[in-house]
């Protein structure tokens, strides 16, 4: 099965001279179909750049990054932003949603947007396992965080993305509704064999993933397989004494 994204040699320099930073060095990493993949390591350790990269959102300084079998550095600022809108989902730490906007208007924007209509089965499904039927027609001041997070979710789903990135979406949470959230990003790969890239510092979080990669220094320098808290935070102490 094809990777739902990959990297070979990829590399992101910021800045030249005294003030260059090399924020990713020579990365290669498959992000496997239909998984839930968690990205951790230090504060910058190079994670965010990592999902921007693998997502499109930031160019290269060299090497290639692929979204399916589509190689991101072939492509025209317009086709990356239509693969972008039609392949990729994003859920951020602070929603993004448009205050003016219910939250099905929200929910199906980005098909709005494309002028697609939604595939009203796969939109029901999503509304129900996020458990938002009786919240559709409230915009989000009238909703809790989790809500709210939860729309940005479905939102991400609605036009059935190859693969979805979320970068810290239980950051803005309590506890009991990060694991909402986090119970249907799981779901959502168990049952509709969804792909997600999750950059998360919380080790309760990424025992949610199948797989955690671990960067350190703009590298990839460990992976756990069915991680659970408490492997991941023996982990990141490891990092944090220096025993990489």
């Amino acid at each position: 099965m094809t990777p739902a994204a990959r990297a070979s040699s990829l590399t992101k320099v910021y800045g030249s001279g005294d003030t260059r930073v090399t924020a990713l060095d020579a990365v290669d990493v498959e992000i496997e179909t239909g998984r839930f993949t968690a990205i951790m390591g230090p504060s910058g350790s190079g994670k965010s750049t990592l999902m921007h990269c693998l997502a499109g959102l930031d160019a290269l300084t060299s090497g290639e990054v692929w979204i399916g079998d589509v190689a991101l550095s072939g492509l025209s600022d317009k086709k990356l932003t239509v693969l972008r809108r039609d392949a990729v989902g994003f859920v951020f730490q602070a929603f993004n949603l448009v205050p003016t906007l219910t939250a099905l208007e929200n929910i199906t924007l980005p098909l709005d947007i494309a002028g697609r209509k939604p595939d009203k089965e796969w939109l029901d499904t999503v509304i129900d396992t996020v458990g938002l039927r009786d919240r559709l027609t409230h915009r989000p001041s009238e909703l809790s965080g989790g809500q709210q997070q939860r729309v940005a979710c479905a939102r991400a789903l609605a036009s059935r993305p190859t693969i979805v990135f979320a970068d810290e979406p239980t950051g803005n949470l309590d506890s009991r509704s990060g694991a909402e959230v986090l119970g249907f990003l799981r779901r959502s790969v168990d049952e509709f064999g969804q792909t997600i890239v999750m950059v998360t510092h919380d080790p309760g979080a990424a025992s949610y993933a199948d797989r955690v990669l671990f960067l350190a220094d703009g590298r990839i320098v460990d992976e756990m397989q069915q991680p659970t808290a408490e492997k991941v935070l023996e982990r990141m102490k490891a990092f944090e004494a220096g025993r990489v």
